[in-house]
């Protein structure tokens, strides 16, 4: 038979085990915000576009500021090429894994080439006049690396067709006689201004990616 002290023990011994116990499950309390904040739509500035591929890589840069020259990291996360709905014009566009900040933003032209990184089936090497990761356009040697041979080959033929895209809408321009007359409207002179803009740009691309291809035979991406 239990003596009062021990009944009183086990007592203080259940009450305590009662409130050191897991919290009840089904208690879920709500408490109002002290602030409201309203919700706000971020624009990624690829709303207009269209996305031809996306793939994970690692991005490296040539860094010609250094003695000796080396290349250097640039960035990893999705590489993906983006299409115009209206003007047709292809972009490479990268963002860094987590931060989201750009490491990649020029557009695709005819005379842009892929070329492998020392015979790597992985790597791809090119050269753009016009990288607007700062939002000022810079010339830049650029190296991609991703995972396996079948993603670097995926990346390498959907290129290819981005630059039969632009080069397509080149050849149009190219071919159409681009009246000014009084009842043109405002759009279709929009679209000559901006084609010939492009037309002037793509000559230029030509002749400074040609002189930088010579460059691209002695330089390799860092090792695997």
């Amino acid at each position: 038979m239990a003596t009062e002290s021990e009944s009183n023990l086990k007592v203080n011994i259940e009450t305590n085990a009662e409130e050191d116990g897991e919290p009840d499950t089904d208690h879920d309390p709500h408490y109002e915000p002290i602030i409201s904040l309203p919700e706000v739509q971020v624009s990624t500035n690829e709303e207009d576009e269209i996305e031809l591929i996306k793939i994970r890589a690692k991005l490296y840069r040539y860094d010609t500021s250094t003695d000796p020259p080396e290349w250097k990291e640039r960035g990893t996360g999705d590489v993906k090429l983006l299409q115009h709905q209206t003007k047709n014009t292809v972009r490479v566009v990268m963002r860094r894994d987590k931060t989201l900040k750009i490491c990649a933003n020029h557009f695709v032209t005819p005379y842009m080439e892929l070329k492998p990184n020392c015979g790597s089936d992985k790597a791809w090497v090119w050269s753009t006049l016009a990288d607007f990761v700062d939002e000022v356009a810079q010339s830049e040697m650029l190296a991609i690396r991703f995972a396996n041979a079948e993603n670097a080959k995926k990346w390498k033929d959907m290129f290819e067709e981005a630059k039969n895209i632009v080069a397509t809408k080149c050849d149009l321009y190219k071919d159409s006689p681009h009246n000014s007359s009084a009842d043109d409207s405002q759009e279709e002179k929009a679209d000559s201004s901006d084609e010939k803009e492009l037309g002037k740009e793509l000559e230029k691309l030509k002749l400074g990616e040609k002189a930088q291809k010579e460059n691209t035979s002695h330089e390799e991406t860092p090792e695997k």
